[in-house]
């Protein structure tokens, strides 16, 4: 799964969960995953200011974020939402990327007779 919001490249789903979750914390482990899958720093940046600007506002958050109980702590995103998602690691961040789905997957159109 691709996401789309994130400027011209297309990363996986997973890379910008994990490495915005990990840069948040500005961690040597976040340095050393985003080295690795060499996501540039101002890429983080603006993944980043995704999380805390612009995913709160969008229609999925803002018909989703009732249902959390206590509510998420918004400017710890997307590490704060995977807490809330059961499952192991990998479960919990499937279904994060599952949940995030409307607003991060491409969809395309087939046109007939083109």
């Amino acid at each position: 799964m691709s996401v789309r919001f994130l400027g011209r490249r297309v990363y996986l789903a997973l890379a910008v969960v994990l490495v915005s979750a990990r840069h948040a914390g500005q961690t040597p482990a976040a340095a050393r995953l985003s080295t690795t899958l060499e996501v540039p720093v101002r890429t983080l940046q603006r993944w980043g200011h995704w999380w805390r600007e612009q995913f709160p506002l969008t229609p999925l958050w803002r018909s989703a974020c009732g249902r959390f109980m206590p509510p998420v702590a918004t400017d710890l995103f997307p590490a704060s939402l995977r807490e809330r998602f059961a499952g192991d690691a990998e479960e919990a961040l499937m279904r994060l990327l599952i949940f995030l789905g409307p607003v991060t997957v491409r969809t395309i159109t087939l046109h007939k007779g083109r």
